[in-house]
């Protein structure tokens, strides 16, 4: 290969809900924390990747889990038919990554990573990294690969870091009897650790040749599930039964645990690793005291973005076993030949033809069980600095001279519920490029809504002339340095809330759109919904001031979702700017002060700082109430917004009810939400050529933000909080 050209990166594609195609997409960017490979072997996780892999087709899965209509439905009363059946079709032709398991070397790494170099033999995990010639993984999912480990068996790292963390969670120690159902991957590798403990392990399953390929790698007794199981474990352990069944299965009954129930002895242990239908006799349960375990992947960090993605580890003197270190675990046990897996390998493929490894795996009859993917450029000499192609270009046209060229950076779902559609309804307005840090999505976006290229890397887009303007929908953290960027490379900018999360942030937003001379809006679609603008016509006939109250329920954005952590602004900057907005709109009047009140901090969840109560006085003499939680039910209510004032009485519910009471009543009701996301963004391009002022400018973003932390800094202080708008 020549080094001078830059490298096509392929990566494996669940193409709709079956179709699996190896397809180029742009390489991805090392972020903070991360790191980025080339592999040598990736292995495929039969069981976990193929249950997402629906060869039957729609109809047989939604026979099969009827709830999916219910999801369709729920989604329907919110985004309404024609948008949800947009949706539902794309379904069957969208990209999505599947695998997390393989072993490599290091690339590239981001600065924030001190102890791992480039050239670096190591093994890998994480959901969402895939089988590609290059993968993106945070520093917590990577653990170096011992001497004499070859990259064919450190690919099982983390497969066997999910057996071993069942292990753990079963508590198994020496001399205690361990059943083992089901002896695929996790099943064959979780017979070996517990033989390590100490323990005697009974292996099962209902194929033949994968019990005897449990005995020949060390288990003490290996059985063809069936009727004679109970007899066999009794004769085994002297009547008592198994100390511990480890149910490794994948099963859609529950006849993996009524087995286990059954060869379990009495106050004994049963961990489920396996995806199976958990459905055990209550009274056999309670008449056994049974002790039931869920074992959660590799281990502890696992679904943490502070540690998977933010690389903070847990102290080792209180989380001894965090999943990187039960990774390094498992490769230090294969270096000493205690763990065997080259008998679990069946396969080999070339990345080329990973659609017939699928195949392999999945036919009824197959032999398979380990199956690897080859990537021969990983250990290429000179290979790791190969330039790579982060921009895949789709489409050779060009911009008419009348078209006005636009980007979205951010593949989020309301860039594809609201944004992209109503951008294609648009003339004059052209999509030229897609970027997003995951370049199968961005390519999705890319080919589902005619964009001419996509890319990883933001210069690409900074540096095409060919875009006027950029749609940011990205995580909220990046809007203001994506914004100020933008507005540099002289680009209009629609930026979707919150704009900012700082003072700093806003002060240089301020100075970049006069410097620039360029378009800022915010996406405060409120402004432009129907039943918001009814509430305004009706406030505007007032002749004093006014009272306002806005409620807003908002359960979704709890836990462990991103928009939740208070780090990032949390559900106040993030969401609860909208309303700050929203009130100065309403009364055309600058909000002065602000009076709030949380729950309770520093708790995991509910997170006190996404629940506040606060109380705003306005230049003009209104008051305004905003209620903001995080904590009520999904079924009810999303957002009332109530005014009062002089013969004035109205509300707004759900973008779809509203009533104004001045000298008559007019009100209005809709089946489905609008809620003005359309209007707005036809009216940020007719005023770039037009020349006019955007209607919301980058001082309300501004205004909105300073709200939003002077609310938070109210809440933390107990005291009241001015709101001075910066210079």
């Amino acid at each position: 290969m020549d080094l001078r050209e830059e490298f096509e990166m392929q990566q494996v594609i669940r193409k709709g809900i079956k179709d699996i195609i190896v397809d180029e997409v742009p390489a991805p960017v090392a972020a903070p924390h991360h790191v980025l490979i080339r592999p040598v072997f990736s292995l495929i996780s039969s069981g976990t990747e193929t249950a997402s892999i629906h060869q039957e087709g729609v109809l047989k899965e939604v026979t099969d889990n009827p709830s999916h209509l219910r999801k369709v439905w729920n989604v329907m009363k919110v985004n309404g038919p024609l948008s949800t059946a947009r949706e539902v079709l794309a379904k069957f032709s969208e990209y999505a990554v599947i695998g997390y398991s393989g072993a490599g070397i290091v690339a590239e790494k981001h600065p924030t990573i001190m102890d791992l170099h480039v050239g670096d033999r190591v093994a890998y995990g994480g959901e969402g990294t895939g089988h590609g010639d290059i993968i993106a993984t945070g520093r917590n999912l990577v653990a170096r690969i011992p001497a004499g480990v070859p990259f064919e068996h450190a690919c099982f790292s983390t497969l066997g870091s999910i057996a071993l963390n069942a292990v753990r969670i079963g508590n198994i120690g020496l001399g205690d009897s361990v059943v083992v159902i089901g002896l695929g991957l996790v099943g064959q590798l979780a017979a070996q650790l517990a033989r390590l403990q100490g323990a005697m392990v009974i292996a099962t399953d209902l194929r033949s040749d994968r019990v005897e390929l449990a005995r020949k790698l060390g288990a003490n007794h290996a059985f063809v599930g069936g009727s004679g199981l109970e007899e066999a474990v009794s004769s085994l352990t002297q009547g008592r039964g198994a100390d511990c069944v480890i149910i490794a299965a994948a099963a859609k009954s529950s006849a993996p645990c009524h087995q286990a129930l059954q060869i379990c002895r009495d106050r004994g242990r049963i961990l489920v690793v396996g995806a199976v239908e958990m459905n055990f006799p209550w009274n056999d349960m309670y008449m056994k005291e049974i002790q039931l375990f869920m074992s959660r992947a590799y281990g502890p960090g696992s679904y943490d973005p502070v540690y998977e993605k933010h690389g903070t580890d847990y102290p080792i003197s209180y989380v001894r076993w965090t999943e990187n270190r039960n990774m390094e675990e498992v490769l230090r046990l294969m270096a000493l030949g205690q763990l065997q897996v080259q008998s679990l390998i069946t396969h080999q493929f070339p990345l080329a033809e990973a659609p017939r490894a699928y195949q392999t795996i999945m036919e009824p009859q197959s032999t398979s069980l380990a199956v690897l993917l080859k990537y021969t450029q990983g250990v290429a000499e000179g290979f790791a600095s190969i330039p790579v192609r982060r921009r895949v270009d789709l489409t050779t046209g060009s911009l008419r001279t009348t078209e006005i060229g636009v980007a979205l950076v951010g593949s989020g779902g309301l860039a594809r519920w609201a944004h992209l559609p109503n951008l294609k309804k648009i003339s004059g307005v052209k999509l030229r490029g897609v970027h997003s840090a995951s370049g199968p999505r961005g390519k999705s976006y890319a080919l589902r809504f005619g964009a001419d290229y996509c890319c990883t890397d933001y210069g690409e887009i900074l540096k095409d002339s060919s875009i006027d303007a950029v749609i940011i929908t990205s995580r909220n953290q990046h809007h203001a340095s994506q914004c100020i960027d933008a507005l540099k490379a002289g680009k209009h900018v629609f930026v979707e809330k919150p704009m900012a999360l700082t003072e700093q942030e806003c002060t240089d937003l301020l100075a970049a759109v006069s410097s620039s001379g360029k378009h800022l809006t915010v996406g405060f679609n409120r402004r432009f919904a129907p039943f918001y603008q009814e509430l305004k016509k009706g406030l505007d006939r007032r002749s004093g001031p006014a009272v306002l109250n806005c409620r807003v329920n908002s359960p979704g954005i709890s836990g462990s979702y991103w928009m939740a952590d208070p780090a990032i602004g949390g559900a106040i900057l993030g969401e609860a700017c909208h309303f700050i907005d929203l009130m100065y709109w309403l009364l055309n009047s600058e909000p002065l002060s602000v009076s709030a009140y949380s729950l309770p901090t520093g708790k995991r969840d509910p997170i006190g700082e996404n629940n506040l109560v606060a109380s705003f006085c306005f230049a003009d003499g209104s008051i305004g109430n905003l209620t903001y939680c995080t904590v009520g039910n999904k079924a009810s209510g999303g957002e009332r917004v109530e005014v009062f004032a002089q013969g004035v009485a109205g509300y707004s519910e759900d973008f779809k009810r509203f009533s104004i009471r001045t000298a008559s009543l007019r009100s209005g009701k809709r089946m489905f939400a609008e809620k003005g996301y359309s209007a707005q963004l036809t009216d940020f391009f007719d005023r770039i050529r037009d020349g006019k002022p955007q209607q919301v400018t980058v001082e309300d973003g501004v205004r909105s933000t300073l709200g939003c932390l002077r609310m938070l800094d109210s809440a933390r202080d107990l005291r009241p909080f001015a709101i001075e708008f910066l210079n």
